[in-house]
């Protein structure tokens, strides 16, 4: 049992799942389970993360994991809030035990330089204008040594570190850092402490980066300066700043 006030306190594991956000959306649904509840699968016949792209992820070597959460203090204009405490959550984590250190591309991937070993989908069910329930989908590259799908930078942290991880140990860690900073969200002091500190571990930050502009396919050169109260990435451009959407803008890598 995870050493927890509440994350991973209810820890449903399976051997196989389509995806473990869809069967803990359901779940938040019909039954609302205890916060904190974490549905696991060893194996994700349809995992995915964001816009639909599919998650590679050898059975029994990585983490894939969902966990419910009731963030009913943020309202939806606050929604990003969660993604970034999660973001940092899971950097945590990984930085635990692996170097170089990582960084989050934006919104919510996490990279060891150049290459993804971990993402994250955020599903929140919305009552008005508040977020009634969360589902925060993990995917952790560990074990895993052979990518075989287009993905086109994945990295595990077995391949970053020369060296095998106990799984569960890694969840559970995984655990403690999410409540530490779900925790923090609840607080006005902890929200300004967990912006800074999201914008400060930004991938790229600073400097001089190529952007696809998703609406017509050009490419242009920006410098990833923060991000706005809405979860938009700030781009300097020219000599002005830009804010876009996760669906307006992709940084290419590399």
């Amino acid at each position: 049992m995870p050493n927890t006030l509440f994350v991973g306190k209810v820890y449903l594991r399976f051997d196989e799942l389509p995806s473990t956000n869809d069967y803990a959306r359901d779940l938040a649904s019909k039954n609302k389970p205890a916060e904190g509840t974490v549905v696991r699968a060893a194996s994700q016949s349809a995992g995915r993360g964001q816009f639909g792209s599919r998650w590679e992820s050898e059975p029994g070597r990585n983490l894939t994991l969902s966990v419910i959460f009731y963030p009913n203090f943020l309202s939806v204009a606050e929604q990003f809030r969660l993604s970034e405490a999660v973001a940092l959550a899971v950097l945590d984590t990984v930085d635990g035990g692996c170097r170089p250190p990582s960084t989050i591309k934006w919104p919510n991937d996490i990279y060891l330089g150049d290459r993804k070993v971990a993402g994250i989908l955020i599903q929140n069910a919305l009552a008005g204008a508040q977020i009634q329930s969360s589902v925060v989908g993990i995917g952790l590259n560990v074990n895993q040594q052979v990518f075989c799908s287009d993905a086109p930078n994945p990295v595990s942290l077995a391949q970053a570190t020369g060296r095998f991880f106990d799984l569960d140990e890694l969840a559970e860690s995984l655990f403690k850092n999410l409540e530490i900073r779900y925790l923090h969200l609840k607080t006005a002091a902890g929200r300004a402490a967990i912006r800074e500190e999201y914008e400060r571990h930004l991938y790229r930050l600073g400097e001089v980066s190529k952007f696809r502009n998703l609406a017509d396919g050009s490419v242009f050169e920006g410098i990833i300066r923060g991000v706005a109260a809405d979860g938009r990435l700030r781009v300097g451009v020219g000599g002005a700043e830009r804010l876009f959407s996760v669906k307006e803008l992709g940084l290419l890598v590399g």
